[in-house]
């Protein structure tokens, strides 16, 4: 179910990009943004601690000791041109969560197949033994300099 009622046009946007921007601030309101790879169900946004190298583990990334103190997030998913007819952008207000392997339902499972799905680099990473990001939207904005054309996936 959306319970957004995302139009189709701003779904394909969504589900096309490849990266997006989340901000995310420390329970004293310093921010924090860092590149995004993410898959999106038509609910919610789900992105991986995954293998790529770090200087501290997973419960010492920024980002999940920031939503831990504080789980309003943001998510920016844009393109850029240097023609500037053709920005666009949908911007995600939201609550993020940390889900832990063999959580609720089977979700962090689905998680796992839906980034595996969109990103071929995961199939050879342990993520299903890794924790996984999960954004609940509470506001979805597209804006596009040019909306009808702008929005199309490129």
């Amino acid at each position: 179910m959306n319970i957004l009622n995302i139009d189709d046009s701003t779904r394909e946007f969504i589900r096309d990009h490849r990266v997006a921007r989340l901000a995310t601030a420390d329970g004293e309101g310093r921010l924090a943004v860092i590149p995004f790879c993410y898959a999106f169900d038509g609910e919610s946004f789900y992105s991986s601690i995954d293998e790529k190298p770090k200087s501290v583990g997973q419960r010492g990334l920024k980002r999940v000791r920031n939503i831990e103190a504080n789980p309003l997030v943001a998510l920016v998913i844009d393109d850029y041109s240097e023609d500037w007819s053709n920005l666009a952008y949908v911007l995600v207000s939201g609550v993020a969560s940390i889900i832990l392997p063999g959580g609720k339902e089977g979700e962090h499972a689905q998680a796992v197949a839906l980034l595996r799905g969109k990103y071929p680099q995961y199939a050879s990473m342990a993520i299903d033994e890794r924790m996984i990001i999960k954004i609940t939207p509470t506001r979805i904005k597209r804006w596009g300099a040019s909306r009808a054309e702008s929005l199309r996936p490129r």
